[in-house]
């Protein structure tokens, strides 16, 4: 029986090729993007399955309450080691300390290179269960030690065994190679950490973390904690979130509250809002999960609705089996049997498409996953895929066909019935509906990045480089590189920064200025800054003066951008005071000499931060930036830079990054998504467009006669076209406006999450119907025109 079904099943499909390849095509399309969404899918919900403590692993976090807003995040102060160890460390088994991720240069011998890593205390290893490769697991409890991943050990030390070498660290220091750990795979947090040192290395060679021992108000360090077996996060959270105001009181007014974080959250419920956890990319990996099962449905429509209007194709068959004996059940069972062996030609295709694929999608999607040839779990998934989606596809059709009458199919007088097609119709609508939500959520997608983008920020992006400043080895020689790197012709000026052009490190607080109200809690960006920082990045001086090294009065002088003036409230700021209120230690008071531009250091989506830019006494900063000479190109600037840098610094790797390509990096993750969107609604209008167009050939075929006998009558090629064409052309319009009151919901709660966004406007809208009615239009127009220019003798002489 089996057999037989497999034979009838195999002959249809080969009978009708056309409607088989428009089938199989479509199905195969709609799996593949649905398995290459599932894979994605996959990855983002695994991330940090590394990690075998994974759910017992938090992150301690603080909400902070400055004028009644709510900030939160991960910076912590120092004194909360020592609270949390003196009187809470019941309810953890593993507390550690950490720096921020941060670049240091590596030397053995000859080799020079620049790696991430972190600074821990020597749980850490354990708390994250490395998988030690050689050497020992506690590899950091001394304090000259330090611990590789895989990759760095190997670019130091090639073949030698690196256990016991000595390595020199930022040419301030030496290190022991303790331990060799296995790189943390890509889809895991801590994958950048390619070194380890000891958290009280990092103490003893920074002066300002000694002093940070006691300082509350200092949240300039992150710290990790695996909860005790006995205890749960709620539990420790409920014990500690008032600790910091408990033992400080000097932290009351901001009202700060302690928390843990989850490991399992970091990645995809990573968002805060007003103190108040509000999801994260969990967002994108539902979006895509619903994206993924409506490309899918579209591809089972299209089988369905070009089964069922093939069903007067097989009516005799079914009236013909009914009459000999055959059962309901059979019939459907052979309808599905079909459905599934459709199902199975198709998965195939779309295995070797998501094949094909995957590296292009890797490269877009900045992932790194590979095919799961060697999981059961993936088969078997993929058994029970297969089996949903014969039987989604098939089972309308099945029980359609087979609920034919013999009496009335073999008597002729069998009609499909007037109503017959609006199941068809329905599904088309629904098809449409789905990829006109589609196309106006990918063209809002696309509308706010270029918003963010085209957003002024400020300053002169291109033709901006910036070189970290991490060693020893830079320390009293920016006047002599300004002066060298100028003098080459590559570079038109340079300066200091204490932080990196896109970004802010450092925010403080406890100022008073004239004015300042009673029981405001100011929150300012701080960036120390050389006398050409302006200068170097074009950034505008509004009021007052910049810098100037003809005024030794400067040193003690401050810029604040715009939003700083506005917060503070400042009519006249040029020649206003700024003074530290700490009684104890008062600082010299700064002199407002300028206001600049506001500029965008964080998120382009945000609004710009109030801030103050300090003037850098001791030329130390962090980063040097240069602004390139225009007259040059880019790569004969950088020749001529690194030609001079290695001059001075010979045992340092030249680094540079051009600002321009850091700023993009803002936009990136929405950037991905807005493309892998657009790839996604347009397999989804390509999916419908095969349905519409197997469903347009279909009914040419059957009024064949009809067209005849209307051409032979007169009717030109625009009435014929007019005729096969209009019905389409309605279902779509309907699908239009469904969609678009779905889209704008959808879309303008997206936008919410952006304080700056755009303005959903109505040609948005206008443009995806008209879209979408063109796409139908000249879908439709190749089958119907095909039909019109057809010969009405030939047609006529077949009756």
């Amino acid at each position: 029986m089996f057999k037989n079904y497999l034979k009838i099943a195999w002959r249809n499909l080969t009978k009708n090729k056309a409607y088989t390849v428009i089938n199989v095509g479509g199905l195969a399309l709609g799996m593949a993007v649905t398995l290459i969404i599932g894979l994605w899918v996959r990855d983002e919900l695994s991330h940090n399955n590394y990690f075998s403590h994974k759910d017992k692993i938090a992150q301690i976090f603080q909400s902070q309450t400055f004028n009644g807003q709510t900030g939160t995040g991960p910076a912590i102060p120092r004194p909360l080691e020592k609270a949390f160890r003196d009187g809470y460390m019941d309810n953890f088994e593993h507390l550690v300390m950490s720096s921020w991720n941060n670049s240091q240069y590596l030397k053995y011998k000859e080799t020079s290179i620049s790696r991430d890593g972190n600074f821990m205390q020597r749980e850490a290893p354990e708390m994250l269960d490395l998988n030690i490769l050689k050497g020992e697991k506690d590899g950091v409890r001394e304090i000259n030690s330090i611990m590789l991943n895989e990759s760095t050990a190997n670019a130091l030390f090639g073949s030698e065994d690196p256990i016991g070498k000595v390595i020199e660290v930022n040419s301030q220091y030496d290190m022991m190679v303790t331990g060799v750990y296995e790189d943390i795979p890509f889809n895991n947090s801590f994958s950048d950490a390619q070194f380890i040192m000891p958290w009280d290395k990092y103490v003893s060679v920074n002066e300002w973390i000694k002093n940070a021992e006691d300082q509350w108000g200092n949240n300039s360090f992150q710290m990790f904690v695996q909860i005790a077996d006995n205890t749960t996060m709620e539990r420790v959270t409920s014990t500690i979130k008032d600790v910091k105001k408990t033992l400080n009181k000097n932290t009351e007014e901001f009202n700060p509250q302690l928390f843990l974080f989850p490991m399992k959250d970091w990645y995809l419920r990573g968002n805060f809002e007003n103190g108040k956890q509000v999801g994260g990319r969990i967002k994108y990996v539902w979006l895509f999960a619903i994206i993924g099962a409506f490309v899918l449905l579209l591809a089972c429509i299209n089988f369905m609705n070009l089964s069922t209007a093939r069903s007067e194709k097989r009516a005799k068959e079914v009236g013909i089996r009914k009459s000999i004996g055959s059962q309901r059940r059979q019939l459907i069972n052979q309808f599905l049997g079909e459905s599934f062996l459709v199902v199975l030609f198709a998965f195939g295709i779309a295995v070797l498409i998501v094949v094909l694929s995957l590296n292009g999608f890797n490269d877009l999607a900045k992932k790194e996953m590979s095919f799961p040839w060697a999981s059961i779990g993936f088969w078997v998934v993929s058994l029970v895929f297969i089996l949903f989606t014969a039987l989604l596809a098939g089972s309308y059709p099945a029980l359609y066909l087979s609920s034919f009458r013999p009496v009335d199919v073999l008597k002729g007088t069998f009609k499909a019935g007037k109503h017959s097609g609006l199941p068809r119709k329905i599904l088309v609508v629904v098809q449409f509906t789905v990829s006109v939500a589609f196309i106006i959520g990918t063209v809002i997608v696309m509308q706010q990045i270029n918003y963010a983008k085209n957003r002024p920020i400020g300053y002169d992006k291109e033709g901006l480089i910036q070189i970290p400043t991490m060693s020893q080895d830079f320390t009293g020689k920016f006047e002599l590189m300004r002066d060298e790197f100028i003098a080459s012709g590559a570079v038109m000026e340079m300066s200091t920064s204490s932080a990196p052009t896109t970004n802010i490190w450092s925010n403080r607080s406890g100022f008073v200025w004239e004015g300042k109200p009673e029981g405001f809690q100011e929150d300012l960006a701080w960036t120390e800054v050389s006398p050409e920082y302006a200068k170097s990045l074009n950034l505008k001086i509004v009021q007052g003066r910049d810098f100037s090294r003809e005024f030794p009065s400067d040193s003690n002088a401050v810029l604040i951008n715009e939003t700083a003036v506005k917060y503070m409230g400042l009519k006249n700021p040029v020649g206003q005071f700024i003074k530290d209120d700490d009684e104890e230690d008062p600082a010299t008071p700064m002199k407002i000499i300028g206001v600049v531009e506001d500029m965008i250091a964080q998120s382009p989506y945000e609004p710009v931060k109030q801030g103050m830019y300090v003037f850098d006494k001791y030329g130390n900063g962090s980063y040097y930036n240069m602004r390139l000479n225009p007259n040059q190109s880019a790569s004969q600037n950088i020749a001529v830079i690194e030609r001079v840098f290695k001059e001075h610094f010979p045992n340092i790797p030249f680094q540079y990054d051009f600002v321009d390509e850091e700023y993009g990096e803002k936009f990136a993750s929405e950037v991905r998504i807005g493309t892998l969107s657009g790839i996604f609604t347009a397999l989804a209008i390509l999916i419908s467009c095969l349905g519409l167009f197997g469903l347009t050939s279909f009914v040419a075929e059957q009024r064949t006669k009809e067209i005849g006998v209307r051409k032979v009558l007169g009717a030109s090629i625009f009435n014929v076209w007019n005729m096969l064409s209009k019905d389409f052309l309605k279902l779509v319009i309907i699908s239009c406006f469904i969609a678009v009151p779905i889209a704008y919901y959808v879309m303008n709660g997206w936008l919410q999450e952006y304080p700056y966004r755009v303005i959903l406007k109505w040609w948005i809208f206008g443009l995806a119907m008209l879209g979408a009615m063109l796409v139908t239009v000249i879908t439709v127009s190749f089958q119907a025109i095909k039909a019109a220019r057809s010969n009405p003798v030939k047609s006529l002489r077949t009756e």
